[in-house]
C-alpha cells in the first residue's frame, strides 16, 4: 500500500514509518521538523518538509496515496496552556486543511493519532471511549475538535476515519525536550547520569505506558481494518502504573538506585488513568505484546533523542 504520514518524523511517526517500509509499502512524510528529526527515518522513506496546512503541499503528497495516518500535532500540554491560539491553529487547523485536501484528490481513509489526555480526570477507572470528555488543557480541548472535524468531515466528503486514543507511550529514541519532556526517556537519563529524578506529588499517581512498537501495530491495523469507520479506539498497555512503581521498575533493570526528590508543591497531575482495551480488542485484535519491563529494558538500548 501507499501511505502519507503527516509528522512522520516525530518519535512515533518515525518509528511507523521505518515499519512500514521495512515491510514492503511505500511512505512518504509530510513534516515541519519543530520537533520531529529526519535522520531518523530509513533511507525508503520519502521525505518532504513542510506545513500540514499547506494545501498546494498536500494535494501533491496525497497523490495515488491509499490511506492518510495524521499524527502532526504539537503535543506539549504545558506549552498548550501559553500557546492556546497556535495549537488550535495546528491541531484543529491542520486537521481540517487535511481533510479537504484528501476531498479533493480522492484518498478514502484517515487515521488519526489522538490523546488520552482528552480524559483528563474520570470518576472511574479504566477510561472507555464512551466516557464524557474532560481537557484540562488546551492541547486536549484541541484533540477533542480534531476528533469531531475528523468524523463530521469523513462523513460528509466520504472518507473513512478513526481515531486512536494513544495513551503515554514510550521507547528507544524519544526525545528529551529541555522542558517538560516525556516521563520515561527522563528519568532514565537521570538515573543513568547519576542526576536527580524530581516526581511531583506523592508519586502515587497512575498512568498507562504503551510500548512504541505495540502503538505502531494498532496505527496499521486501523489502516486496513474493517468496522472501523468513525470509531474512536484506546490504544495503551491496559496496566495501570505508578511513578512510584515505574521508578523502581527502572532501578532493577538498570541496576543502580535513583536519587528520588519530591516537589510537593507542584501537582502530579490527574490521579489515575488506564485505557479500558475492550473496543480495540474487538474492532482490531489489539493485544499489546511488550510489557513495561520489557519495553524499558529496550529502550536502555536505544538512542535518546536531545532537543
Amino acid at each position: 500500500m501507499r501511505y502519507l504520514i503527516t509528522g512522520g518524523a516525530g518519535f512515533i511517526g518515525s518509528h511507523l514509518a521505518n515499519t512500514l517500509v521495512r515491510r514492503g509499502h511505500a511512505v512518504r512524510i509530510l513534516d515541519d521538523l519543530s520537533s520531529g528529526e529526519r535522520e531518523h527515518l530509513d533511507a525508503a522513506v520519502s521525505f518532504h518538509r513542510g506545513d500540514v496546512r499547506d494545501l498546494p503541499k498536500i494535494w501533491s503528497l496525497l497523490q495515488n496515496v491509499d490511506c492518510v495516518f495524521h499524527l502532526a500535532a504539537r503535543v506539549s500540554v504545558s506549552e498548550s496552556i501559553l500557546f492556546p491560539r497556535d495549537y488550535n491553529d495546528v491541531n484543529v487547523g491542520g486537521t481540517v486543511s487535511l481533510m479537504e485536501a484528501m476531498r479533493v484528490i480522492g484518498v478514502k481513509r484517515v487515521v488519526l493519532a489522538s490523546s488520552a489526555t482528552i480524559y483528563g480526570e474520570q470518576p472511574r477507572q479504566p477510561v472507555h471511549e464512551e466516557m464524557t470528555p474532560n481537557p484540562l488543557a488546551p492541547y486536549a480541548v484541541s484533540k477533542i475538535a480534531a476528533e469531531h472535524y475528523l468524523f463530521t468531515l469523513g462523513r460528509l466528503y466520504g472518507i473513512e476515519t478513526v481515531a486512536l486514543r494513544i495513551f503515554n507511550a514510550y521507547g528507544p529514541g524519544q526525545t528529551i525536550s529541555p522542558s517538560h519532556p516525556p516521563v520515561i526517556p527522563h528519568f532514565l537519563h537521570q538515573i543513568l547520569g547519576q542526576g536527580s529524578v524530581v516526581i511531583h506529588g506523592d508519586g502515587n499517581q497512575t498512568r498507562d505506558f504503551v510500548y512504541v512498537d505495540d502503538v505502531v501495530e494498532a496505527l496499521i491495523t486501523a489502516s486496513n481494518a474493517k468496522w472501523v469507520n468513525r470509531q474512536i479506539i484506546n490504544i495503551g498497555s491496559g496496566e495501570e502504573t505508578s511513578i512510584n512503581k515505574l521508578v523502581e521498575v527502572m532501578e532493577t533493570i538498570i541496576g543502580k538506585k535513583a536519587n528520588v526528590l519530591y516537589n510537593d508543591q507542584q501537582s502530579g497531575g490527574i490521579p489515575r488513568l488506564v485505557a479500558d482495551l475492550g473496543r480495540a480488542r474487538r474492532l482490531l485484535g489489539y493485544l499489546p505484546k511488550t510489557t513495561l519491563v520489557e519495553g524499558i529494558r529496550e529502550t536502555t538500548t536505544g538512542t535518546p533523542r536531545f532537543r
